[in-house]
């Protein structure tokens, strides 16, 4: 995981400095604890590995992802019961999703942490709590206004590798028309 998340520092030092800058610095022992007892759930250990490295962005650039902003442990409490207090508020009774094998078929899942967010509602979640078919700390969509809950990455690392192996191939740019870094073919 770290070597992954150097590229990824490497990557943004030279091609997006304020993206750089606006890095958090690691998540400490306590932090890490304190957002897990807030969740209730126990992360993996890719992702708690790269938390240790980066603590997601401040908030005060663009966002490093694809079209996505890069959740503090902080951000991601602060996501997480938005749709924690929509779920027990009985905003999705009845509601069914449309899910990839081995993902739940629920509108939400207490168990699903979002781990970046598009500034609609939108996240890409670390799904701990799986179909049959999956597995623990896979990576989904949760997209607010569909159904659809699609299985992105067997899990965070990989998901994470094949990004930073898209940035190095120069897949990916920063856009200031839309204040992030972005996919080269839709930019054109």
């Amino acid at each position: 995981m770290e070597e992954i998340v150097k590229r990824f520092i490497a990557w943004l030092k030279v091609n997006y400095p304020e993206g750089y800058a606006d890095l958090n610095p690691p998540a400490t022992e306590q932090v890490i604890a304190d957002l897990e007892a807030t969740i209730g759930v126990k992360l993996p250990a890719d992702y708690i590995a790269c938390l240790k490295l980066v603590n997601g962005q401040a908030g005060n650039a663009g966002w490093v992802f694809d079209g996505v902003e890069f959740l503090s442990t902080d951000r991601i409490i602060d996501e997480w019961t938005v749709w924690k207090d929509l779920l027990e508020g009985g905003d999705f009774d009845g509601a069914s999703s449309e899910p990839d094998d081995g993902v739940k078929n629920n509108w939400w899942n207490l168990k699903w942490i979002p781990i970046t967010y598009n500034g609609a509602g939108d996240h890409f979640c670390i799904d701990m709590d799986p179909a049959q078919a999956g597995q623990p700390g896979q990576i989904i969509t949760m997209w607010h206004d569909s159904a659809e809950r699609e299985l992105i990455a067997a899990k965070f690392s990989d998901w994470l590798s094949d990004y930073v192996v898209g940035l190095e191939a120069g897949q990916y740019a920063y856009s200031d028309n839309y204040g992030c870094i972005m996919p080269i073919d839709e930019l054109e």
